[in-house]
């Protein structure tokens, strides 16, 4: 009989409820936050805390530098395991196509010094120096 009251419980969920139990957010007033300020946005709308969630949204999240686009497969107001919580969504191919360009530009965009190389020296900061055109 419990168990028929959380599978209720489960048809009816908060878009803050949803994030935290996905775990796109450690906290539901973290994830509450982000609802607030816009970084959440349903089908291309700015959303508040309380829209319900359904099967088939489309909800993108931006935090940082990553922005997520996932479909809603599954409803949940209580967090689980972190597998468990990966099948309440599916991201988008768009989604992860953005993700793999950004990892790669990331890591293009430092410069790459071996592992246990140390500081560099005076000598080879100047060399930098003269390479790159910055002043430390």
């Amino acid at each position: 009989m419990v168990h028929s009251a959380s599978a209720k419980e489960d048809q009816h969920c908060r878009l803050d409820k949803w994030l935290w139990a996905a775990r796109f957010f450690k906290t539901r007033s973290i994830a509450a936050d982000a609802v607030d300020s816009g970084k959440v946005r349903v089908d291309g709308v700015r959303a508040k805390n309380a829209k319900e969630v359904k099967l088939g949204m489309l909800i993108a999240i931006k935090n940082k530098d990553i922005e997520i686009e996932v479909s809603v497969t599954g409803l949940s107001n209580v967090r689980r395991a972190a597998p468990e919580a990966a099948q309440l969504y599916a991201e988008t191919a768009e989604s992860v196509a953005k993700q793999t360009a950004l990892k790669l530009s990331h890591e293009t965009a430092s410069a790459v010094r071996e592992r246990g190389a140390g500081r560099p020296t005076k000598r080879q900061l100047r060399d930098i120096k003269k390479f790159t055109g910055i002043k430390f």
